[in-house]
């Protein structure tokens, strides 16, 4: 059964072009993980300091794997260092 990955992002306004390049580089990393399907990021229009990427994965074990990707692991520390705390992720089927 697919899953979908709600991730939410809060990042001020001067950090919000470096969270771009850093979200465009983990989506070309992700686009060669087995099981994944697609994404889209959004930018919310009440509160421009928030996003929200929505992935859709073959497999929660396919989604885990990903979580636990070195490569992966290094690119979320230096967006959670850029946006000063941790990332939210939220799981659905």
């Amino acid at each position: 059964m697919t899953v979908k990955i709600f991730i939410k992002r809060k990042v001020q306004e001067k950090n919000s072009t470096e969270l771009m390049l850093l979200l465009n580089k983990m989506r070309g990393l992700t686009l060669n993980q087995p099981g994944y399907i697609s994404g889209e990021t959004l930018k919310r229009i009440d509160r421009t300091d928030e996003c929200m990427v929505i992935s859709t994965w073959r497999s929660v074990d396919d989604w885990n794997n990903w979580v636990n990707n070195e490569k992966r692991s290094i690119l979320q520390s230096e967006i959670d260092n850029l946006l000063g705390g941790e990332t939210e992720y939220a799981i659905y089927e």
